[in-house]
């Protein structure tokens, strides 16, 4: 190889290396997903706008209040573009997006944008720590479950999964409300902390606080996370240990396993090196559709726990009729899933050699 290399005449282009085969193939997957994202997006709003304007519901009304006249209503009608047929209202609603208008909520009167990005880093933090949770308990259970396949271990784990993915959400999050707040008073019932919060840094109330060096209202701060981040954690542990445990009885039966058990590689090194990267292929992909199902959860977590994140905000602009802001966290959402997976498929690329 290195005398290929002397000979070889300065003109001719070098060959490709394997990490410039792997960037293109990055660069392509990027630009397939980035292609794709519009029509998605514009598939999204279409149903989401059929379905919010097919419910008998007058959002103009709701504005004006029950008292308000007829002419009063009519002229909030006509100053929202309510009374405009529903293709030109839709057509008028994708130009905006588009221009990064997401227009005005009827309830909040300001822009449906604002109200979103000041209610992100609370459902950000809360997806954040509930996903990690999820990562750090579920892959090495479902491991553990795979390695005693069958034992008693190995049916209690399953237990547990099948009651994570069986319980509701809101039921599970009034139990532990019972039982850690009335009951024992370990933690707080509901609210994001107590009184305001730390001065804004990155909108995470526990990473403000350390920066700040407040660390009573970082220990606040964590008391509110624990009952709504185990509520949203839950359903995720049970998932991502299903399919590490699938993923490791697939891959513990391969030829590669035979030849390093031959070869005496310790079996730890076998279990945590070679067999966990490869079962994690499928797991990687649940993790991706799971974050977004965190986001899209959280409007029942968040509602019983009163915790001021996109999911209560959505709450509201349901019970208010309030279109655009319904349609807005719809499209966030959306966006929040494509992202996820684009990430969770250059993840895979990276970590299984056969997509390089």
């Amino acid at each position: 190889a290195s005398s290929d290399q002397h000979t070889r005449s300065p003109g001719l282009p070098h060959p490709r290396t394997a990490a410039d085969t792997t960037a293109m193939r990055l660069l392509a997957l990027i630009a397939r997903r980035c292609l794709w994202m519009p029509p998605t997006l514009f598939g999204l709003l279409l149903v989401v706008f059929t379905v919010s304007h097919v419910i008998p519901s007058d959002p103009a009304r709701v504005m004006a209040g029950e008292n308000a006249s007829a002419v009063q209503v009519a002229a909030i009608r006509h100053q929202y573009g309510l009374d405009q047929p529903l293709p030109m209202q839709f057509l008028r609603y994708i130009e905006d997006v588009a221009g990064g208008d997401m227009g005005t909520s009827l309830f909040t009167q300001r822009p449906v944008a604002e109200d979103l990005f000041a209610r992100l880093p609370a459902t950000m933090e809360l997806a954040f720590y509930a996903m990690t949770l999820a990562v750090v308990a579920g892959v090495p259970l479902g491991v553990i479950a795979a390695l005693r396949r069958n034992s008693w271990l190995d049916h209690v784990v399953r237990i547990i999964t099948v009651a994570g993915l069986a319980m509701a959400s809101f039921w599970l999050a009034i139990l532990l409300q019972l039982l850690f707040s009335m009951w024992l008073g370990l933690t707080p019932v509901q609210g994001r902390i107590n009184g305001w919060g730390p001065d804004p840094i990155s909108g995470f109330f526990t990473i403000d606080a350390v920066l700040l060096g407040d660390w009573d209202m970082f220990g606040q701060a964590v008391r509110h996370l624990i009952l709504p981040t185990l509520t949203l954690a839950l359903p995720a542990v049970a998932t991502i240990v299903r399919f590490t445990r699938a993923g490791m009885i697939n891959v513990m039966s391969s030829n590669f396993v035979f030849y390093q058990v031959a070869m005496g590689i310790p079996r730890r090194r076998i279990v945590w090196k070679y067999l966990l990267r490869a079962a994690l292929i499928g797991t990687l992909t649940q993790i991706g559709l799971i974050f977004g199902n965190l986001i899209a959860g959280a409007v029942v977590v968040e509602t019983v726990f009163d915790w001021p994140g996109l999911g209560s905000f959505a709450v509201n602009s349901i019970l208010h009729s309030d279109y655009n802001a319904i349609m807005s966290f719809t499209v966030f959402t959306g966006v929040v899933f494509i992202l996820t997976n684009l990430a969770v498929d250059i993840a895979q690329t990276l970590l299984d050699p056969r997509g390089r």
